[in-house]
């Protein structure tokens, strides 16, 4: 399983949030290209980028910030956040993101999806961030009527690279992510699954690993408060697993 650190993206600065509440922000440095390097010098291979002011503006805000980190680690980079139109999907890409994540769009205008994996196949994944199992958008503003899993399912032969499932109750509240639904979706579909949201130890980690169907986890604040520490997360998540025996 893949550990993505988290740097969002907010002002310019790295920050989290509090179940997706803008003005619940903690700001943990404002040198968001330090912070990239910080983390794959002590072993991450993936970055999970978002441009947080982009999610609510639904274009890309924090653009010099993102550029000043691809610029500064050789590691691939995932981005999501007002990425709403094939041209910011294109530019992004040549800008050297590694993968778009694409959330908003996935709900209202699924056929660029489509012709976004189509055209730049491993290179874009779907966002979906549920509260209370419905998909919410355009910065976790708007809940839909729409599950998750359904969401999910549209995109199964869409040649998407990913699904990256957020359950926003738990995004920044260190209560420990949802293992069960995480593990719900990824068995539902034939695509891989990242887990966000709740992280707040490496007790969590393990149990997202051992499900034995979850690709990768992404950890921000936990990561920034201290309470996981990256290099041994790393280390754990390449020893064998419970699961495998």
């Amino acid at each position: 399983m893949i550990l993505y650190p988290a740097i969002d993206l907010k002002d310019g600065q790295c920050v989290r949030l509090l179940r997706g509440a803008m003005e619940a922000a903690t700001v943990f440095g404002d040198d968001p290209a330090a912070r990239a390097r910080a983390f794959v010098a002590a072993g991450a291979r993936w970055l999970h980028l978002v441009d947080l002011n982009g999610a609510f503006a639904g274009r890309p805000v924090n653009a010099a910030a993102v550029e000043a980190i691809l610029a500064a680690v050789p590691v691939p980079c995932q981005l999501g956040g007002g990425i709403r139109d094939r041209a910011t999907i294109e530019g992004w890409l040549d800008r050297g993101v590694a993968r778009v994540i694409l959330g908003t769009v996935a709900v209202e205008s699924p056929a660029l999806v489509r012709e976004a994996a189509r055209a730049h196949p491993g290179r874009i994944a779907v966002g979906i961030d549920a509260r209370g199992g419905r998909v919410a958008v355009r910065g976790w503003a708007e809940t839909t009527d729409l599950a998750a899993v359904e969401l999910a399912r549209r995109f199964e032969d869409a040649g998407v690279a990913a699904l990256i499932y957020t359950d926003i109750d738990r995004d920044g509240a260190m209560g420990g992510p949802n293992v069960a639904a995480t593990a719900a979706l990824a068995r539902a579909v034939a695509l891989p699954v990242i887990a966000s949201g709740g992280i707040a130890s490496l007790a969590d980690l393990i149990a997202l690993r051992d499900t034995g169907v979850i690709a990768g986890a992404i950890s921000g604040r936990a990561l920034y408060d201290g309470a996981l520490d990256l290099a041994t997360a790393l280390a754990a998540l390449a020893a064998p697993s419970a699961a495998s025996g």
